[in-house]
């Protein structure tokens, strides 16, 4: 571990978001703990929305709380059963959207951002089944770091 700017900083950052294909991306990369003003709550976690396509390229710097990670796991779990999910909606906080293709293998990305950048974006990416099981392995994967700093 390292320390840079009041932030704990992983060796390895954590991309616990990954939607990607046909030249488009959207990222959300943990990159490390910060430690909260008040004694007796755990860290949150500050990682980065990073967008990527031959047209539009940007990042967007975030903080994850425990409760951010439980709500995902849920958003998962219904977009696994072909729900569309929005992630964060009414939090101060970026927001994400998927929304599912019926004719396609496909989903259209949104984040919205109405505290800092008030930017929206939205990214069509493919998405294979395959794409589930990597998603909740890189959301264990957060939760296992997570609890590395938390002792």
């Amino acid at each position: 571990m390292r320390k840079s700017g009041g932030a704990v900083m992983s060796e390895d950052p954590i991309d616990m978001i990954r939607l990607e294909g046909d030249g488009n991306s959207v990222i959300l990369r943990i990159t490390g703990t910060e430690g909260r003003k008040r004694s007796g709550k755990p860290d949150v976690l500050v990682g980065e929305f990073l967008v990527d396509t031959p047209f539009v390229r940007g990042t967007l710097k975030t903080w994850i709380f425990p409760e951010n990670l439980r709500e995902w796991q849920q958003a998962l779990d219904s977009l696994d059963a072909g729900q569309n999910i929005s992630w964060r909606e009414g939090h101060r906080a970026p927001w994400l959207f998927i929304e599912l293709d019926e004719d396609d293998d496909r989903c259209r990305v949104t984040i919205k951002d109405l505290s800092m950048s008030l930017t929206t974006v939205t990214v069509t990416v493919p998405l294979a089944d395959a794409w589930f099981d990597d998603a909740y392995r890189r959301l264990e994967s957060v939760w296992e770091t997570w609890q590395m700093h938390d002792d």
